[in-house]
């Protein structure tokens, strides 16, 4: 009888402990070896900004399994605060370090689930204690540290503390809301040119109100350059310059020269693959510095493979290569790689769609596949609809407004989505993510047969309604004009304003003509003679009043579009009107 085979996975979390859980599912006697440099193995990182702010109370909520319980419930040998500084492929060992000793283990299968390390950008004085990360347990027991020293004891009445947050990603915006949920003032500062740079342009200013709303500072397209301790000389400039909040613990000094005083910095721009380990045994690499890896997750060598932030994977529109770190993949990525390791049949990694989602206070934004910015980048072709319903039935008590953005190829396939709302957001995305990796069209959304009832939805869902809206855009049945193209709607065209003569009031373009949509038919020679000749160029106040204008205009004999996501849209895209 054979020596059962020794499986050596390099790294906890997501994905390794998936790996080690299913190939002991798979191999009973297998001897199955979990190195972790860390203290924690399992632990649910993206739960760390609930524990930040208190909502998650119980600090052992986030320990999913410790080495005891994992030896005790799956026969794992986990052993943390093992460091893996090589690897010797020829003799297919592996060099191990602990705070006392080095020694070498076999394996006959490696995974390596090294994770990610926080990109450390270029601002002096990282070193400052006050200046934070939020991605390990470590972390977030120092931010509670740090918190509770701020927050102990304070005479009522006395300066809220300061929090500067450097980076407004999904885990920048999660810090946002823990740390201004237990009562600091927060500075937000974003070198892009809106929030959560992932999503399309047009509705990251939502999160901005958002974030406005609940006293937020957001500061947009600047950067920290510098975290300095307040020194006595500047405490009265600060006290003078009538903010709230206290004069702080350091001073991070921006790009424009502007200077924010903070009791705690947390800064969080980004990952790169912990890829070190891969490169120094000569592992192949991506352009990225991630792993790379085959369908089955197996390296350049056979008897290694790869699965977590570290590794390479392709974008399902895009087709482009490179780490994604998010935990599903991860996790999916484990268990495919124990399948392989264990001789089960594989189900060959599929491509990544990237599908994530945050909350905002009481907001949601949520993406999946390709947003605009990565299309053009891309020199995809694509249509872009909008569309803002209600997140179910408007006669049912309730309802909230969402946002929709979907990106169509030429030939109806939906390329990627976008959502933010107050409420069903969450499903509407995730059935967009599943219609993206069925390769469905927009005659297949119109077609989708989703739940319905007044409290859940509408008879014609939002996915519907995505559906019909890119259908008419795609057949020529509803030609439309976008928000970015205002400039050339006005110097070319007539901007037709269908909307209420209450709305008009409220705020308009100073060279729109208002005729009430239910006017319009009425008044088609006025449109006539203002048009002159031009095209038209028609809005109302979401896409759906202004669309029956467009037909009625079209079949006419008119040269008329319509805005997608009328009056909404426009004035996200141009806060200036």
């Amino acid at each position: 009888m054979s020596s059962p085979r020794t499986i050596v996975v390099v790294g906890g979390v997501a994905g390794g402990m998936s790996a080690a859980a299913r190939a002991r599912r798979l191999d009973e006697h297998a001897q199955i070896i979990v190195f972790e440099q860390g203290d924690y193995v399992s632990f649910a990182n993206c739960g760390l900004p609930y524990h930040l702010s208190g909502e998650i109370a119980r600090r052992e909520s986030l320990l999913l399994h410790t080495p005891a319980s994992l030896a005790s419930s799956l026969h794992l040998d986990v052993r943390t605060g093992h460091r893996v500084t090589g690897i010797d492929r020829e003799a297919r060992e592996v060099t191990v370090q602990t705070r006392d000793r080095t020694f070498r283990q076999p394996y006959d299968a490696l995974l390596l689930s090294p994770g990610a390390v926080a990109v450390r950008p270029p601002i002096a004085g990282l070193d400052h204690p006050a200046v934070h990360t939020l991605r390990t347990v470590p972390d977030v027991d120092a931010l509670r540290d740090s918190l509770g020293g701020l927050l102990a004891d304070r005479p009522t009445g006395s300066p809220a503390p300061r929090a500067v947050v450097v980076g407004a990603g999904f885990i920048g915006l999660e810090a946002v809301e823990a740390l201004t949920s237990r009562g600091l003032q927060v500075h937000l500062v974003e070198l892009a040119d809106h929030v959560l740079p992932p999503i399309d342009a047009e509705l990251a200013p939502l999160l901005a109100d958002e974030l406005a709303a609940h006293g937020v500072d957001l500061r947009l397209a600047v950067s920290a350059q510098a975290v300095e301790p307040v020194e006595p000389d500047d405490v009265p400039a600060i006290e003078e310059s009538g903010e709230t909040g206290s004069t702080g613990a350091v001073t991070v000094t921006l790009s424009d020269g502007s200077r924010l005083p903070a009791d705690l910095v947390i800064v969080n721009v980004g990952v790169r693959p912990a890829s070190a380990l891969a490169r120094e045994a000569g592992l192949d690499l991506g352009p990225t510095g991630a792993i790379r890896v085959d369908a089955d997750q197996r390296t350049s060598d056979p008897h290694i493979w790869a699965v977590g932030d570290a590794v390479e994977v392709v974008h399902a529109v895009t087709g482009t290569s490179g780490p994604v770190p998010l935990a599903g993949p991860a996790n999916r990525q484990g268990r495919r790689a124990a399948d392989s390791m264990c001789g089960h049949r594989t189900t060959p990694q599929a491509s990544v769609l990237g599908t994530a989602i945050v909350r905002v206070f009481d907001l949601t934004a949520a993406t999946t596949g390709a947003n605009q910015a990565t299309l053009q980048r891309a020199g995809i072709a694509h249509e872009v609809v909008h569309i803002h319903p209600g997140d179910h039935a408007g006669y049912y008590p309730g309802s909230e407004t969402m946002h929709l953005v979907a990106s169509f190829a030429p030939d109806g396939t939906l390329l990627g989505a976008q959502g933010v709302g107050r409420a069903g957001v969450d499903k509407r995305i995730d059935v967009l993510a599943t219609a993206i990796r069925a390769g469905m069209t927009a005659d297949d959304l119109a077609e989708l047969e989703l739940a319905y009832a007044p409290p859940y939805g509408s008879a014609k869902d939002a996915v519907n309604m995505l559906g019909f809206v890119a259908q008419n855009v795609l057949d020529g049945t509803m030609p439309q004009w976008q928000a970015q193209d205002l400039d050339k709607a006005v110097a070319t065209t007539l901007v037709l304003d269908v909307r209420s003569r209450g709305e008009f009031a409220a705020g308009h373009l100073d060279v729109a003509l208002n005729i009430p949509h239910l006017e319009l038919r009425e008044r088609l020679e006025e449109v006539r003679v203002a048009a002159d000749g031009r095209a038209i160029s028609v809005h109302c106040a979401s896409g759906v009043r202004s669309y029956l204008a467009t037909r009625v205009l079209l079949s006419e004999g008119f040269d008329a579009r319509n805005l997608s996501g009328g009056w909404i849209t426009l004035k996200a895209v141009h806060p200036e009107i």
